[in-house]
């Protein structure tokens, strides 16, 4: 299965988190859009991108935007990553055979969606992509009628491209 693409109908599902609680994508979807990153805790590209996505997540959060990363390890594995890059958002766990990822067409870690209230994909990219990431900050800062505080600080070095 191809990877879904701008404009496709996102599969809904459910999942755990390590946090015990279920995350149904269509019950989420009913309130606001939602941001799914897929990673494996061993990635290094998501080691590198998921700390960026968690201060998105901390400029949306108060005005109800949802992040969800969904993990392709196991759940003390996922919570531990979560844990060393101080990742706040649900983590959701897609163990093998990885059916959610296999859903979406997944082709490489990190994959992120940005999901429309009517589960139509707005944003689709892999690997650390900065220019998908500013996409994705501009339309949840649209979305939610927020100014948000620039993404990337002047003093970081970012790439505008790291393949997963």
């Amino acid at each position: 299965m191809a990877t879904l693409t701008i404009g496709k109908e996102a599969p809904v599902f459910e999942l755990v988190g390590v946090d015990g609680n279920k995350y149904n994508l269509n019950h989420t979807l009913t309130h606001s859009p939602i941001l799914l990153i897929f990673f494996k805790v061993s990635c290094p590209t998501c080691q590198f991108t998921l700390p960026f996505v968690e201060r998105l997540y901390r400029q949306i959060r108060e005005r109800g935007g949802q992040i969800w990363g969904i993990s392709q390890d196991n759940p003390e594995e996922s919570r531990k990553f979560a844990q060393k890059f101080g990742i706040s958002f649900p983590i959701l766990v897609d163990e093998k055979p990885y059916p959610v990822s296999r859903q979406y067409g997944l082709k490489f870690v990190p994959t992120l969606f940005l999901i429309d209230k009517e589960r139509g994909v707005r944003v689709t990219g892999d690997g650390f992509s900065k220019a998908d990431l500013l996409e994705i900050h501009r339309v949840l800062g649209t979305e939610f009628a927020l100014t948000l505080p620039p993404l990337f600080r002047p003093e970081e070095k970012i790439p505008e491209y790291k393949p997963g």
